[in-house]
């Protein structure tokens, strides 16, 4: 089936959108690009007005900043990219505020961090304001808070931020704009006989394929980066769209069903759910746990928790209720979970089975070391 077969029945019901917008469309060496803002801007207010609920994933602190302070070249420092993301944040929401309300659009600002996703009751905190935003007809304008958020900085992922924004608010499709045509089969900056892929059904293995293909694209940054986002949101049941922000008027051709452009990733028929889904991808592991082919094979193939019993190793210091890499006897991750034992109390009693816990700690808080509820398989 074609690619505007699908667009066709996804945009239909596509109601609730998160469109990320990279800095390579809303910045040049030089800084900010207004005139690219406004064009966008205008796009997505049409898109507004025709009853879509928008969250927007924007970039360009950093570039709002070299322009305000009049500095031409891209800072190295991660203090000065931080001291420039917090002048340019204000202007970068100026921008954004003064075009919108053109339209007569609201906006909003927000910022976060992955710890303000990772911990649970943030997580809620986040997900209520911004529900809460969409039902007063407000277009939140969202971005890592760079200021404060050092790691994020480093490997500038809004493309991550993107479809966990995506994820938190259920949304329907999400759009990632950068300066790529989409997903191609072949690194087109190597391969000049490179075709884009239109439709992706399977981003797993295209994910596989694609890796092992070329790893100078797909290896660290560009466009691996938008095949993880994509792979998130599809675990969540959210379609992705990726193309090429500096096209003009790319907006009005992707909401066109007719429109056979970028690369569309569809989402897994096996919706994860969301709790699962944000202890997959929302948590840091706080370290590894190796378990035997006995273990292995009860928790992918019979759907069992964790018991003592079937760990062999123990990697890091971790505290209980901590998310940890679930590893088989290859050094494999297979799963993710939380931990109802300290990596010292799992140290003492792996390879033991469940009675002998209370022998060994002097207590016992559960038989399992992670309950199948708090466990996903990868």
């Amino acid at each position: 089936m074609l690619q505007r077969d699908y667009k066709k029945r996804l945009l239909r019901r596509a109601r609730r959108v998160v469109v990320k917008i990279g800095s390579q469309i809303l910045s040049s060496p030089e800084g900010i690009e207004e005139a690219r803002i406004k064009g966008l801007v205008r796009d997505l207010a049409a898109l507004h007005d025709q009853g879509k609920e928008l969250v927007v994933v924007s970039s360009g602190a950093v570039a709002a900043g070299m322009t305000r302070l009049g500095v031409k070249e891209r800072p190295k420092t991660v203090q000065q990219k931080q001291a420039l993301a917090a002048v340019g944040q204000i202007k970068l929401m100026a921008i954004y505020e003064r075009y919108f309300s053109r339209f007569h659009k609201s906006v909003a600002q927000v910022l976060l961090t992955h710890e303000d996703l990772a911990d649970r009751r943030r997580y809620l905190n986040a997900k209520h304001t911004l529900q809460t935003l969409l039902e007063l007809s407000i277009i939140p304008v969202v971005n890592e808070n760079d200021t404060v958020a050092v790691e994020e900085i480093k490997f500038g992922d809004n493309d991550h931020l993107s479809s966990l924004v995506a994820t938190l608010l259920e949304a329907d499709l999400l759009v990632v704009l950068s300066d790529v045509d989409g997903i191609f089969d072949r690194d087109p900056r190597v391969h000049q006989g490179a075709r884009l892929i239109p439709l992706i059904a399977d981003i797993k293995k295209a994910k596989r394929d694609l890796s092992g293909e070329s790893k100078s694209l797909y290896g660290t940054g560009g466009i691996s980066t938008k095949i993880s986002a994509a792979e998130k949101a599809a675990a969540a049941g959210i379609p992705t769209l990726i193309a090429n922000g500096l096209s003009a008027g790319i907006l009005p051709k992707l909401f066109d069903a007719k429109e056979e452009i970028g690369t569309l990733v569809l989402p897994e028929e096996n919706r994860m759910a969301s709790r699962k889904h944000w202890i997959a991808y929302n948590l840091k592991p706080a370290g590894e746990i190796v378990v035997d082919q006995g273990a292995f094979e009860a928790l992918v193939k019979k759907g069992k928790s964790l018991l003592p019993s079937g760990l062999k190793e123990v990697h890091g210091s971790f505290g209980v209720g901590e998310c940890v890499c679930c590893l088989d006897v290859q050094g494999r991750e297979f799963a993710r979970g939380l931990v109802n034992y300290s990596s010292q109390e799992l140290n003492q009693i792996k390879g033991l089975h469940t009675s002998k816990i209370e022998k060994v700690l002097g207590y016992k808080a559960y038989d399992e070391i992670i309950h199948r509820d708090d466990l996903v398989l990868l």
